[in-house]
Formats: structure tokens, C-alpha cells, sequence
């Protein structure tokens, strides 16, 4: 058998082992290395994930807290509208119940005209804003927006304010002057509608902004008093971006006028034409009537003719043939007097 030495690390002193001991001793040892090599590593994958776990949860965390924060400042900000929008609310209700029907209405006018006079109007010093007077076509509007650049006016609105008092029996609502805001800006030439309106003080479609009925009448809007500001800004913004586009529009437009007035013409002459040459043709199909019964009459004249003629012919063919003796057959007294006047002849003869 063979024999194997080992050292002890401790004392030094050398010794022998047969080989199944060396190798029972060899397997103890890899053994115990393997397992505190197995250990070791699976403490370091336990640290490893604690420390991503922390981290994932500190991740977590920061991201909920900015969540928290947006979700805080955005509650803050609705907050704040809702209560800015409700002081609206309730300084028109209090103003509502304070005045006369006629008043709520005309106080309204007078909000608006002063918020366009002290915003607007510095930033659009030449732009036109006055109250629509002229009701020649039957009715009117509120007030009139125009503005132009270079003599070319690009933008123009139609408003009409409307508002009663909580008080009032008959309460209306927003669509039912939608209809005649339309006939009023197609009357008076404006491009844009907008109806500034405090009736359905709980409806939350009039509540919460600037509302586009467009899809019931073209281009009209419907707002409250507190977007007055705000649509004109955007309209006009909207209006000058498309500026040149308007203006080579309103350039082409007057070349199809003037194309149109040309084709208008031309199909006027080709009409008046048309009805000449049927009138002519008309004419000519009665003189060929004419032409063709005349004929006609004279193809009669011409058989008539003939036909005398035939009569003609057979009555000197008839003179030709006749003779003394054919005069006298069976008249003695003719033949006679014949005979008579025959010897008289000889005589004188």
C-alpha cells in the first residue's frame, strides 16, 4: 500500500497515512473550504440584496414624494380656480339680486366694455369696439370687434351678453340665442360669434372654460364673463398668425370674382346665342314649311295645267275631225241649206 506524509501546520512533526485515510482526510478538507466558500457567497448575494432592495425602496419613496408634490401643487392650483371662479360666482349672484332684470343685463355690457378698455385696448389702440346699433336688417347684436393691419382687417366678432336675475320666472338657457348670435355676425360681416353668458350658473360645460360650438354654428364660442379677456387674446393671436394667408386669400378670391364675372358674361352671351340661333332656326323651319306647301300649291297648278292642256289637245283633235257631212248626218234641213250655198258657188263660178 502506498503511504502518503503529512506535515501538521502546528507542531511540525511529519507523519504517514495509507492512501484511504489521505483521501478521507483530503475530502473533509474541500468539504469545509467548499462550504464556507458556498456560505461566503450567499452573504454576499443576501447584502447585495438588501442593498437594492433599500435602494428600489428609496426610489420608491422619492418618486411617491414628487407624485405627492405634483398631485399637491395641482390640488393647490384647482383649489385656487375653483375659488377664484365660486368669488366670481357669488359677486354675480350678489350683484344679480341687487338689480332689476334690465340692469343685470346692461351691468354686463358695462363689465365687458371696461375689461376691453383697460386691457385691450392699450394693446390695441386702433381696434374697433362699440355697441351694435344699427338694426336695419331687423335685429342686432351687443357689441362689434374689428381690428386690421395695414387697412386689412383680419379679424371681427360678433358678442352678445347675456344674463338675468335668479328672480326671474322664466329662466333661459345659453342655446337658445346661439341661432340668432349666427343670423346677427353673418348680418353685419364678422367672422367670429361669442356669446358671454352667466345663464346655467351649474351647467359644468359653461363652468370650466371656453366652449367651442362650432359643430352647431361656425365659429361660435360661448363663455363667461371671466374668459372675455382670454378669447380675445386667442382670436387675435389665432387671426394673425394666418395673416398673409388671408391676405392671399382675399387675393385670389377677387381673381375668382373676376373669373366668375367673365364666365357670367360668357354664358350670358352663349344663352342670348343659343336663343338666337333657335329663334333663326325656328324661322327657317317655318319658311321651309312654307316653301315645301307652296310647292305644293304649284305641283297642283302645274297638274292643272296639264290636265287643260290634255283637254285642249282632245278638243282640237275633235275640231280636226270635224266635216261638213258629219254636221249634216241626219238634218235634212242643214244639208240642205249647204247643198244650196254649194250650187250658189258653182254659179258664180
Amino acid at each position: 500500500m502506498h503511504m502518503k506524509e503529512l506535515k501538521c501546520p502546528k507542531c511540525g512533526n511529519v507523519f504517514t497515512v495509507d492512501e484511504s485515510d489521505y483521501a478521507d482526510i483530503v475530502n473533509q478538507v474541500k468539504t469545509k473550504e467548499f462550504q464556507a466558500e458556498v456560505d461566503r457567497r450567499m452573504k454576499e448575494m443576501e447584502d447585495r440584496q438588501a442593498l437594492q432592495q433599500q435602494a428600489d425602496s428609496l426610489k420608491a419613496e422619492q418618486q411617491l414624494q414628487a407624485k405627492q408634490l405634483e398631485f399637491t401643487q395641482q390640488l393647490a392650483a384647482k383649489e385656487k380656480e375653483l375659488q377664484m371662479m365660486q368669488t366670481q360666482i357669488d359677486y354675480y349672484k350678489d350683484l344679480k339680486t341687487r338689480m332689476s332684470t334690465k340692469m343685470v343685463g346692461e351691468t354686463l355690457e358695462q363689465h365687458c366694455s371696461t375689461q376691453f378698455n383697460t386691457t385691450i385696448r392699450t394693446l390695441m389702440p386702433n381696434a374697433y369696439f362699440e355697441k351694435d346699433n344699427d338694426a336695419s336688417e331687423g335685429s342686432k347684436g351687443d357689441f362689434i370687434f374689428r381690428d386690421k393691419d395695414d387697412d386689412f382687417e383680419y379679424i371681427s366678432v360678433m358678442f352678445e351678453m347675456k344674463n338675468e336675475s335668479d328672480t326671474t320666472a322664466t329662466k333661459h338657457k345659453n342655446e337658445d340665442f346661439l341661432k340668432k348670435l349666427d343670423e346677427d355676425r353673418r348680418k353685419k360681416g364678422c367672422e367670429y360669434a361669442v356669446l358671454v353668458s352667466l345663464l346655467e350658473p351649474d351647467n359644468e360645460t359653461y363652468n370650466t372654460g371656453i366652449v367651442d360650438m362650432s359643430h352647431r354654428y361656425e365659429k361660435m364660442y360661448v363663455i363667461r364673463p371671466q374668459f372675455f379677456i382670454p378669447i380675445i387674446t386667442l382670436l387675435v393671436q389665432a387671426a394673425k398668425k394666418s395673416l398673409e394667408y388671408k391676405r392671399q386669400l382675399q387675393i385670389a378670391q377677387s381673381k375668382e370674382v373676376d373669373v366668375t364675372n367673365f364666365e357670367t358674361k360668357l354664358n350670358e352671351f352663349r344663352d342670348l346665342f343659343g336663343k338666337n340661333v333657335k329663334n333663326a332656326h325656328d324661322r327657317f323651319q317655318d319658311a321651309i314649311a312654307a316653301i315645301d306647301k307652296s310647292i305644293a300649291d304649284l305641283q297642283k297648278v302645274k297638274d292643272n295645267l296639264l290636265k287643260s292642256d290634255d283637254h285642249l289637245r282632245l278638243a282640237n283633235g275633235k275640231v280636226d275631225d270635224l266635216t261638213i257631212r258629219k254636221l249634216t248626218y241626219k238634218n235634212p234641213t242643214m244639208k240642205a241649206k249647204f247643198d244650196e250655198a254649194r250650187d250658189v258657188a258653182e254659179e258664180i263660178k
